[in-house]
């Protein structure tokens, strides 16, 4: 392979990194109309109930479940697509629940959602908080480690400067997804501000004067709604309400929706 090979083939893999859908994508008019939610996803049921901690936060404490936050809105997403509940069947034990859980992080979260006759069921809980708050040891040891979370290629992204252009692409495709009835995570940071280099789930989307505000799930705060903005005029998302951050502005990068990215 000669070296002008090796920069082009380097070339489209940093623009993939940078990119998000088609060059040529459709006109977007900065708003998120109606519909733009996913209708089966409950935030008091179908989150996990225990969080991702900040390591700062918790200084000296050992076996700290910290910097697993890519491992936990990317198992949301699977627990969304692949599995369901059925709290009349009996319970299992750890073990047993460890099982299912590895069935359900096992799959790409870029693949269709099962049918419900194809999902793993789990038994003896009626909903993912549920569970999650009961089998926390078995949920956390079944989604598995962080390692290639923190390593993947394209967090990288995160130290790339992206034009408006690309933010406003974001946002179109967030609000694409949300209409199809798909949760989207989401890459955000403010870097080179050493605060947040993190990953949120976003499930609705709504206008509001200054442009719009999706509402997302955040690991780190399992239990509150967290807001960001993109601004319409600015092109450009907000950090409005996401926790231990400064309101601001922020670079969103769409996650695990492909093989690639």
């Amino acid at each position: 392979m000669n070296s002008r090979v090796v920069l082009l083939l380097g070339a489209v893999l940093l623009l993939s990194a940078c990119a998000t859908g088609p060059l040529l994508a459709p006109g977007f008019d900065g708003s998120a109309g109606e519909g733009a939610r996913t209708p089966d996803f409950a935030f008091a049921a179908d989150t996990f109930a225990f969080p991702n901690l900040i390591r700062a936060r918790h200084p000296g404490v050992d076996d700290l479940y910290a910097n697993y936050c890519f491992v936990l809105a990317r198992g949301l997403r699977q627990f969304s697509q692949f599995a369901r509940f059925d709290p009349e069947l009996p319970k299992l034990d750890r073990a047993g629940y460890r099982e299912l859980v590895e069935r359900v992080a096992a799959r790409a979260p870029w693949q269709p959602a099962l049918p419900p006759h194809e999902r793993v069921v789990i038994p003896g809980y009626a909903n993912l908080r549920e569970f999650s708050q009961a089998e926390e040891a078995a949920v956390k040891e079944g989604l598995g480690s962080r390692f290639w979370t923190l390593w993947h290629w394209t967090n990288w992204r995160a130290a790339f400067l992206v034009t408006r252009a690309h933010q406003e692409n974001v946002a179109r495709e967030i609000v694409a997804e949300l209409r199809a009835g798909r949760l989207v995570q989401l890459l955000v940071t403010n870097l080179p501000t050493i605060e947040l280099n993190h990953t949120v789930v976003a499930f609705e989307a709504r206008d509001t004067q200054r442009g719009i505000e999706f509402a997302v799930w955040d690991p780190n705060d399992p239990s509150a709604v967290g807001v960001i903005l993109f601004d319409r005029v600015e092109r450009r998302f907000w950090a409005t309400r996401l926790y231990d951050t400064e309101p601001g502005p922020i670079r969103a990068f769409r996650m695990s929706y492909s093989w690639l990215l």
